[in-house]
C-alpha cells in the first residue's frame, strides 16, 4: 500500500474487526482502510455518518451501497445502513482514534442541528412514518441534532419560517414533497432579516406527490431518488444556490422554486385532485380524459429571452406591470387572514424591464409550462436544459397538437423528450409575462394557474372556482432572482 503524499496515514494502529486483528489507517484524503481477508475501504467524508464509543470498541455508522460479498446487489445506487466495530490496541490508541475521527469529520463542515418540517397529510400522508423509520436514524448515527415540527395545516411551515429563531440551526429540511419547501420560501422572504434567512440552507426529504426538486437534485449526479439519498446530501452538508422567481400582480407577490403551468398541465395537476383515491395513477387517468377532450386557451405570452434564444416570437413593447383585480369569491375568514399575509419586505430582483428586448408569442395554446429545474415530479422531466443557478427559467409552449401527437409526447415526459416534439416550443428566458384567456371552444369557462402545485389563479368555470386563490385570473408576470436561495446537494 502506497502511504505518500495524500495516502499518508493520519492514524495507524493494529486493531480488532470481527475477531480478526488486522492493520487498520485513516488517510490524510479520508479513506479508511483495513482488512478482512480481503481489502476493505471506505470514504468518511462519503460513507461514515458517524462513530460512537462502547467501552473498548468503536463502532463505525456507515451509509454504504448494498452489497452481497463483493458485488452491489439491488437498485443502483441504493443505500443501507452498516456498523462495522473494532478495537483499538490500547486505551491509548482508543482515545487518539476517537479524537482523530471527530476532528475530520468536524473539518468537513457538516450541519449539526436541524430543523425539520414533516407534512403529514403529504402523498401518502406516509412522511411521519418516513421521517420514524428512514430519517430519524440516520440523523441520529450522524449525531446530528433536529427539533421536529409535523405542520398543522396549509402555510403551517410559511408561519414557522416567519418567525424562527434561524441562528439555532444550521439548515432546514422538509420531509415531504416541494409544497413545505415553497412555504418556507415564501416564510423567509417574508422576513425583515429575508437577506439573512434566505441563506439558510434547505434540505428535502422526497415524501410527497411529486418530489420535482428531490429529483432534480439527486439525478443531477445520478442517485436514485430515495430516502437515504436524499438524507446523506443533507448530512454530507454540500450546498448550491437556487435561482427564486418572483411572480407579481399589483401588490401581490408569490416567490416560486419549481414551476409555473397553465392550461393542460395545471389542470391535469389541479382537477384530477377529485380523483385522488386513485393514488398516483390519477394523473394517467386524468391526462387521458383531458386529451380525450382536448381544451385550448386563448391569451398570449411575453417573454424576454435569454442569449441564443432571440429568435423567438414576435418584437413586442414591454407589457406593463400588472395590476391587482378584483375577486367575486367571499373566502373564508381563515383564508382572509392567510391571504392577506403578503407584507413581504423582500421586493424581487430590480430589473428595468420596459428597455429589455420582449418578445410575444400569441395563442392559442394547449399548455404553456415554466420551470426552475429540470423534473417536475419524479416521473416528468418537465425541462432537460433547466439549470439550478443560471438566472433563467426554462419557458416550454405547446400549441396546435394533433391529440396523437399529444398522446406520443406524454409518453415522452418521462425522459425529456417531448421538447424536440414540433409542437413545442421550449427556450430559456429571463423575465415573463402571461396574459390568460378563456377556453376557445367556451369562452365563459376559463383556466387555472398552478404555480408549485398550488393554484395561483382560479378563472371563471372551473374546477373549485368558488375557492379564493391569491391571484385573479387575469395578467402576471415573473422575474428571475439568480441564486437567491441555498440547498443542500449530493456534491
Amino acid at each position: 500500500m502506497d502511504l505518500s503524499g495524500h495516502h499518508r496515514p493520519l492514524i495507524s494502529d493494529r486493531v480488532t474487526v470481527n475477531g480478526t486483528v488486522t492493520p487498520l489507517a485513516l488517510l490524510a484524503d479520508g479513506r479508511l482502510w483495513w482488512s478482512e481477508g480481503i481489502q476493505r475501504c471506505i470514504s468518511v467524508e462519503k460513507e461514515l455518518l458517524g462513530f460512537v464509543s462502547t467501552g473498548s470498541y468503536i463502532k463505525l455508522k456507515t451509509l454504504v451501497e448494498a452489497r452481497d460479498g463483493c458485488c452491489t446487489t439491488g437498485a443502483p445506487g441504493r443505500l443501507v445502513r452498516n456498523d462495522v466495530v473494532f478495537q483499538p490496541s490500547s486505551n491509548e490508541s482508543h482515545t487518539l482514534w476517537c479524537n482523530k475521527l471527530r476532528e475530520f469529520i468536524d473539518s468537513l463542515g457538516r450541519p449539526k442541528k436541524l430543523f425539520v418540517f414533516v407534512n403529514p397529510f403529504g402523498g401518502k400522508k406516509s412522511a411521519v412514518k418516513i421521517f420514524d423509520d428512514e430519517v430519524k436514524p440516520l440523523l441520529e448515527d450522524a449525531q446530528i441534532q433536529f427539533t421536529l415540527q409535523e405542520t398543522k395545516h396549509q402555510l403551517h411551515a410559511k408561519e414557522v419560517a416567519h418567525s424562527l429563531d434561524i441562528a439555532k440551526y444550521d439548515g432546514i429540511v422538509c420531509v415531504s414533497g416541494d409544497g413545505l419547501l415553497v412555504e418556507v420560501v415564501n416564510g423567509f422572504l417574508q422576513r425583515a432579516d429575508w437577506d439573512t434567512a434566505i441563506k439558510m440552507p434547505l434540505g428535502i426529504v422526497p415524501a410527497g406527490t411529486g418530489n420535482g426538486m428531490a429529483k432534480s437534485l439527486l439525478d443531477s449526479v445520478g442517485d436514485p431518488c430515495a430516502i437515504a439519498n436524499a438524507v446523506l446530501a443533507i448530512i454530507r452538508g454540500h450546498k448550491r444556490l437556487l435561482d427564486v422567481a418572483t411572480i407579481t400582480q399589483g401588490e401581490t407577490r408569490f416567490f416560486s422554486i419549481l414551476m409555473l403551468a397553465w392550461g393542460l398541465i395545471a389542470d391535469i395537476d389541479i382537477e384530477s385532485e377529485k380523483y385522488r383515491w386513485m393514488g398516483s395513477a390519477r394523473l394517467d387517468f386524468y391526462g387521458l380524459c383531458r386529451l380525450l377532450n382536448l381544451r385550448q386557451y386563448n391569451g398570449c405570452v411575453s417573454f424576454v429571452p435569454a442569449p441564443g434564444f432571440e429568435d423567438y416570437g414576435e418584437p413586442t413593447t414591454y407589457p406593463g406591470k400588472p395590476t391587482s383585480k378584483g375577486d367575486s369569491s367571499d373566502p373564508s375568514e381563515a383564508e382572509h387572514v392567510n391571504l392577506q399575509r403578503l407584507c413581504y419586505t423582500y421586493q424581487g430582483p430590480e430589473i428595468n424591464l420596459e428597455n429589455l428586448n420582449w418578445r410575444v408569442i400569441n395563442g392559442p395554446f394547449v399548455s404553456v409550462w415554466l420551470h426552475n429545474v429540470p423534473w417536475g415530479a419524479e416521473d416528468t422531466m418537465a425541462a432537460p436544459d433547466a439549470k439550478f443557478s443560471d438566472g433563467y427559467l426554462d419557458l416550454i409552449i405547446t400549441k396546435n397538437c394533433p391529440k396523437l401527437q399529444l398522446l406520443s409526447m406524454m409518453s415522452e415526459l418521462n425522459k425529456g423528450g417531448h421538447v424536440k416534439s414540433p409542437y413545442v416550443t421550449y427556450l430559456k428566458v429571463k423575465a415573463f409575462s402571461l396574459e390568460p384567456g378563456p377556453r376557445t371552444k367556451d369562452k365563459e369557462k376559463e383556466g387555472i394557474i398552478d404555480s408549485d402545485g398550488e393554484v395561483l389563479a382560479r378563472g371563471k368555470g372551473t374546477y373549485k372556482c368558488e375557492q379564493k386563490s391569491l391571484m385573479a385570473y387575469d395578467k402576471l408576470q415573473i422575474t428571475v432572482d439568480k441564486g437567491l436561495a441555498t440547498l443542500f446537494t449530493p456534491i
